[in-house]
Parts: structure tokens; C-alpha cells; sequence
């Protein structure tokens, strides 16, 4: 069983490059970090596709993508900052070269979940009860596995560059598949359907919000240059305060 079943019937693409992250959670930290990026690019290019809400940005980095207004204004505060958060510890695990932990690497999964459990919340156009009562499980998240070997910092870089040049291949393949604009413009009256539908369903999910805002501040000053190795990294006591 995976944390990502869910996601089997509508979104199997997702679902595959997302149980890559989980099953190497605490195998190959970094490489779990590099494809929850991975994995957020292929959602966030889904939403673009489906949401005639969203407008293309002329750049196409994940970057411009995500702090398009129209993207931006799309998301709920507590999940943008999950977007964020994937982004940052995706970035550090490609061109970083401090430790990428077991903790970020779970983290990582962790705000994966979620944001993907809003899209489905959000986009369904299956009865949204479906999702309901889904929760992470860290029981779910697979063992070590020590015959696995680990990838190298630099193996890591090629394969961000390699995955870039497939996904825009592929991006050319699916549009192919639509024969028309009628087509693409049927898709997402029925994917504004759903939408609409949905958000009459209150979303009673636990985002773990404070979790990661926690997590993200230690990102940002993993990025600063802090090694938050020591206690006093976090806390500092003052004499005479």
C-alpha cells in the first residue's frame, strides 16, 4: 500500500512519480527530494492544462508557474506554502550540497500528500466521499532498502536536465493527442464543473499548516547558510532580558 493510492484512477501519472518519492524516503533522501520536485511540476503542468482559470505565464520554469497570480490566487494560503516548501527542498537537493536528510525527505512526502489530496479534493469528478478519511501513514512509507544504490550529487543534476528535455517531448505528444480545440475546451468545461461542485464541499483535511511553516522556515535558513546543527541555532537565550 502506498500513501499515493488514491490518486490511481485520475491522476496515474501523478500517482507513479509520487510513490518514486515515497519509496525512497529512507533509501535515497536526496533523490526523494529531487523527484517530490519532479513530482510537483507534473502536477502544477495538470493544473495548467485542466484550468482554463489559470493563465500561462510566457516563462514556463516552475518558478513563473507558481507565482503567476491566476496560480497563486487559485490556491488556499496553507497550500502554497506546501508548493513552496517542495520547491525549496527540491532546489537544495539538486544544487545544494548540504545534507538532505531522512527528515527532509519525509517532509517532503508529507506536503506532497497534501498538496496532491487538495488537487483530488479540488478536481475530482468522482464523488468527492471518496476522499474523504485520507490521511498520510508514515507506516506506509517503505523501509530502507540497502541494494538500492544511492544517487550522486551530479547523477542527480543530469537527470534534471535529462527529465526537462522528456517532459517537453512529452507535453508535444499529449497536446497531439487532442485532436481539436473543441476537444481541449470540453476537458475543462467538465474539469470547471467539478471545480465548482467541489468547492460547495467543505475540505475538512488536517493540512498540518504549523508543521510546515515550521519546516519552511528551517529552509529558508538551511538556504541563509545555517547549519541548525546546534540548539543555539534555533534558541538563543539573552542574558538580561
Amino acid at each position: 500500500m502506498s500513501n499515493f493510492s488514491f490518486l490511481q484512477t485520475e491522476w496515474p501519472e501523478l500517482q507513479a512519480s509520487a510513490r518514486k518519492v515515497e519509496s525512497l524516503v529512507h533509501t535515497d533522501t536526496r533523490a526523494s527530494c529531487f523527484y517530490a520536485r519532479r513530482t510537483l511540476e507534473l502536477a502544477v503542468d495538470w493544473l495548467y492544462q485542466n484550468d482554463a482559470d489559470l493563465k500561462q505565464p510566457y516563462e514556463t520554469h516552475l518558478s513563473a508557474l507558481i507565482y503567476e497570480p491566476t496560480f497563486k490566487d487559485n490556491l488556499p494560503k496553507n497550500i502554497f506554502i506546501k508548493v513552496r516548501a517542495i520547491k525549496e527542498i527540491g532546489n537544495q537537493a539538486v544544487h545544494s550540497k548540504r545534507d538532505i536528510t531522512e527528515t527532509d525527505a519525509l517532509r517532503a512526502t508529507k506536503e506532497l500528500f497534501h498538496f496532491l489530496y487538495w488537487i483530488a479534493h479540488c478536481y475530482t469528478r468522482r464523488p468527492t466521499a471518496e476522499y474523504q478519511g485520507i490521511n498520510f501513514d508514515e507506516a506506509k512509507v517503505p523501509a530502507r532498502r540497502v541494494s538500492v544504490p544511492v544517487h550522486t550529487f551530479k547523477q542527480l543534476q543530469v537527470m534534471a536536465e535529462e527529465l526537462k528535455a522528456r517532459d517537453a517531448e512529452a507535453a508535444k505528444l499529449q497536446k497531439a493527442k487532442l485532436d481539436t480545440d473543441a476537444e481541449i475546451t470540453r476537458l475543462r468545461e467538465e474539469v470547471a464543473e467539478a471545480k465548482r461542485q467541489n468547492q460547495l464541499i467543505p475540505d475538512t483535511h488536517d493540512y498540518s499548516e504549523a508543521e510546515t511553516r515550521n519546516y519552511f522556515i528551517d529552509l529558508m535558513l538551511h538556504e541563509a547558510g545555517w547549519a541548525l546543527d546546534k540548539a543555539e541555532d534555533r534558541e538563543y537565550e539573552v542574558a538580561g532580558m
